[in-house]
């Protein structure tokens, strides 16, 4: 199974074909696929291999990165070219209001997860500063008890030589 869906691919050929005619670099780098990914689309083009309808990708299994440029792209275009542009890349209406959704359930989900990680992460702090404290405080009783038998030594001498 390719990477690309054919009508990614088509698209990408026809920036480089007339009307178009963009360069292969030019396009490489607005659609990040590769220079040699390009040139063999064309060289299949040119040999009439091409098939449009060849492996193509249904909606609901695109990738999520191509569903994305996708739903950026169609926000960009005029309300009355819409149309053309969703059969151009054989989506419906409700494709893209169902990968918004998505995107949103997608977002809300990880928030959530953030959250109770947060929450998680506070406990824990909360936890090591008390067990901190707790020592501190013993270390300090430690230290007082030192300096105290110290002084009682020297005032009443060691009991260890008798």
């Amino acid at each position: 199974m390719s990477k690309y869906s054919t009508g990614f691919k088509n698209r990408v050929i026809k920036q480089i074909l007339p009307p178009e005619n963009k360069s292969i670099s030019t396009v490489c780098k607005e659609t990040g696929v590769s220079d040699q990914t390009i040139r063999n689309w064309l060289k299949l083009v040119k040999n009439d291999r091409f098939n449009s309808r060849d492996g193509e990708i249904s909606p609901d299994t695109r990738n999520s990165s191509e569903k994305m440029t996708l739903l950026l792209e169609g926000r960009s275009i005029e309300e009355d070219k819409l149309g053309e542009w969703l059969r151009s890349n054989g989506l419906h209406t409700e494709h893209i209001s169902l990968w918004e959704q998505g995107l949103r359930d997608n977002i809300a989900d990880k928030n959530t997860k953030d959250k109770e990680t947060i929450k998680e992460l506070k406990k824990k702090t909360l936890k090591l500063e008390k067990e901190l404290l707790r020592k501190e405080k013993a270390l300090a009783e430690m230290a007082a008890l030192l300096v105290l038998k110290k002084k009682a030594d020297d005032l009443w001498g060691d009991d260890e030589g008798d």
